[in-house]
């Protein structure tokens, strides 16, 4: 028995922030934030837009592509470091709007990794025998926890959110391999310092913008490309598989110079990555569903195809699927 994803959907808000529009925000330049990070925009929820709410459309999408609805499913697992609330799950709040009254739901946090986190629980249930229609989302809203007077930092993230239904299988295809990894004695290379309960919010805690979005980027860059050049090669070494059989690679969407660090050290084409950081920017936990939604509904999957998804993020964790689809 083996889990596959039936369907995928994705949402992105409707305001584009460009780099000259960021121009006039800190002191920054295109120039300088693509020749950095391959980032041309990034799309920004309003004020009032939550986390749920950019998932609920993501999930809306995934079960109208699927013919399900929400009483259909067995559990939902929301992969996100910005939630609605501490409590309760944002998992919880989505049940309800999506009328999935049969459905478990809860809430997983592995930052950038989340939604590969999120699919392996996926994958151990359906193996397992315990549920068999599962909904997973990757959702983000990181502009409600990013200073937008941080030229480090608010260059960088995006919001949006990407969902997959997953289901058991018989075929010879579904996920094939999940591999998560952490290391938490790197956590302070990128941190959101307060508001949880070693630092609870104050007066003191917010004046001193600590419940914004820090990050020591060229540390973590460093980091990231070593790991995701060697997570990659184990990856194809452990399922008996070349990089040339590949027919894409799907990378989180951090940094275009790590995207194409990747590539390189595979022998991969850029032809057979998928590239979204350009028109969204990073997106965290859900910037693998965001793309796989992407290749899907653009026709760069077909039956049979071995794709590779990989992901590096905040805790430090890091992670990889492959699936034949």
């Amino acid at each position: 028995m083996r889990a596959k994803i039936i369907s995928t959907g994705s949402y992105l808000p409707e305001k584009v922030l460009t780099n000259h529009d960021l121009e006039r925000m800190v002191e920054t330049s295109d120039e300088w934030i693509m020749e950095r990070s391959g980032i041309r925009q990034r799309c920004i929820a309003p004020a009032k837009q939550a986390c749920s709410d950019l998932a609920y459309e993501a999930a809306k999408a995934a079960l109208k592509n699927a013919g399900l609805k929400g009483k259909e499913l067995d559990l939902i697992l929301v992969a996100t470091c910005t939630p609605d609330y501490p409590l309760p799950a944002t998992a919880c709040v989505l049940q309800d709007r999506l009328g999935a009254k049969n459905a478990a739901a809860f809430d997983l946090n592995a930052a950038c990794s989340g939604f590969l986190y999120a699919l392996s629980v996926a994958n151990a249930y359906i193996q397992a025998g315990v549920y068999k229609r599962i909904l997973i989302i990757g959702a983000e809203v990181l502009s409600k926890v990013t200073d937008w007077e941080d030229r480090t930092t608010c260059v960088l993230f995006g919001d949006g959110a990407g969902a997959a239904i997953v289901e058991p299988t018989t075929e010879d295809r579904g996920i094939l391999s999940i591999d998560l990894y952490a290391d938490g004695s790197m956590g302070d290379l990128l941190k959101i310092h307060a508001g949880g309960s070693r630092m609870p919010a104050s007066k003191e805690t917010v004046a001193k913008k600590l419940h914004f979005i820090k990050m020591k980027g060229n540390e973590t860059f460093k980091y990231a490309v070593k790991t995701l050049e060697r997570l990659v090669l184990e990856t194809l070494e452990k399922n008996n598989l070349k990089a040339s059989e590949l027919t894409l690679l799907i990378p989180h969407q951090a940094n275009l110079r790590i995207i194409k660090a990747t590539a390189e050290r595979l022998g991969l084409p850029m032809s057979k990555v998928l590239v979204n950081i350009d028109r969204i920017g990073n997106t965290s936990a859900a910037s693998i569903p965001i793309a796989l939604d992407e290749a899907v509904s653009t026709g760069r999957l077909r039956p049979g195809d071995y794709v590779l998804l990989e992901a590096f993020g905040g805790g430090l964790t890091w992670a990889s699927a492959l699936i034949r689809w």
